[in-house]
């Protein structure tokens, strides 16, 4: 039997936005609200790889943004990253061979990422890549092979910083490089405004502004080593104790379990000035980010946030694909171990909030949807 290849006298003049993760969700929806204002055809197709409410729905609620056309709901039962992968692509294939759209929407590194550019690779299907060329150089990491290879098969590349294009430059990749800056700049300008005005997170919490710090830590390399998740609670625990300020810690559901598992919860909890709280809604995020004394993380996207809104950050890994943050000094990586995180934690406390964001001038949803709209015409 033929594999299906989809030719280009069958493709409609549609663009396909390939979702499915938090940072996925609102580092596009800026390029979403750009293509509807410019009257560009699209639709949105959700991989299924969060899936709870605080991971999934809520954002789209928040951002107004339409529900996806299509959407995966197959891929909780995965437990590992190729069978997750490949039931994303299953789905991704159902939806691209209704919809046959000319220019396929690929945004970041998370395996929802991966998923979409082979999908529409394997069909014949131009891929656009925004936030390209981002390197961390640790092979340990799956977004780091994910980045690789969508870069590589991806027909239109759009990194957010110069940086970025020389990495691609460097991996000799063959589709078109331009540079946009960084939408993450857009949507942060966008709804900064909207966070402040709606969200009450921090009368919720007992919370006065740049009077407490805050925590995020899901990567695999992270929390599914148990001695690497234990270095970080107790460094929460010295932080506290050397600031005296609430240590607030939102749980994504992948750390939460394996505290669990590695029986950390209990200790966890015994932390004085340790708030575990659920998953937020971007809004309150938001809001939460901004007003903190400083953010530890082993997010690309917050320590990309933190620097756009000038709160000192503290990243949680042995390295980072966003260097634009360490050398602007919004930024320090610091590993794991608990003397070099609060050394690290005093270092960026001493530092200034002067710092230039170096991640563009808040238009590049623009740049993205004038020159998607260009090659779809074409």
């Amino acid at each position: 039997m033929a594999i299906k290849v989809l030719k280009e006298t069958e493709l409609t003049n549609t663009i396909a936005i390939v979702v499915g993760t938090r940072p996925g969700i609102i580092k596009l929806s800026p390029v979403i609200r750009a293509l509807e204002k410019k009257g560009v055809n699209y639709f949105i197709v959700h991989t299924g790889q969060h899936y709870s409410y605080n991971m999934d729905k809520q954002f789209f609620e928040e951002l107004e943004l339409p529900e996806p056309q299509y959407k995966n709901d197959v891929v909780k039962k995965a437990t590992l990253h190729g069978g997750q992968t490949a039931e994303m692509i299953k789905g991704l294939e159902k939806a691209f061979l209704e919809a046959k759209p000319k220019i396929v929407v690929v945004g970041g590194d998370a395996n929802t990422n991966l998923a979409g550019a082979l999908a529409a690779r394997k069909l014949g299907l131009r891929v656009a890549h925004v936030e390209a060329g981002l390197r961390s150089d640790d092979w340990r990491m799956p977004e780091e092979h994910n980045r690789v290879m969508i870069d590589h098969i991806s027909e239109y590349l759009f990194p957010p910083t110069e940086k970025a294009k020389q990495n691609l430059i460097e991996d000799n990749v063959k589709g078109k490089i331009e540079i946009t800056g960084n939408t993450i700049v857009d949507a942060v300008y966008q709804n900064l405004k909207l966070a402040n005005k709606k969200s009450q997170i921090l009368d919720v919490l007992n919370l006065s502004p740049r009077e407490y710090f805050l925590v995020t830590s899901h990567r695999e390399e992270n929390v599914d080593s148990k001695a690497t998740l234990e270095e970080i609670i107790e460094s929460l625990h010295v932080v506290h104790n050397r600031y005296d300020l609430p240590v607030v810690f939102p749980i994504h559901p992948r750390t939460r379990k394996r505290l669990q598992e590695f029986d950390l919860e209990k200790k966890a909890k015994l932390i004085r000035g340790l708030k575990l709280i659920e998953p937020l809604g971007y809004l309150d995020f938001l809001r939460l980010l901004a007003e903190a004394k400083l953010v530890l993380t082993d997010s690309g996207g917050i320590q990309e946030e933190a620097c756009i809104l000038r709160v000192p950050c503290v990243t949680l890994r042995e390295n980072t694909e966003r260097p634009e943050t360490v050398d602007v000094g919004a930024n320090l990586v610091a590993g794991t171990t608990p003397d070099k995180i609060v050394a690290a934690v005093k270092q960026m406390l001493s530092r200034e909030r002067r710092w230039v964001n170096p991640f563009g001038d808040g238009r590049a949803r623009e740049r993205i949807a004038d020159f998607l709209n260009e090659r779809l015409c074409s």
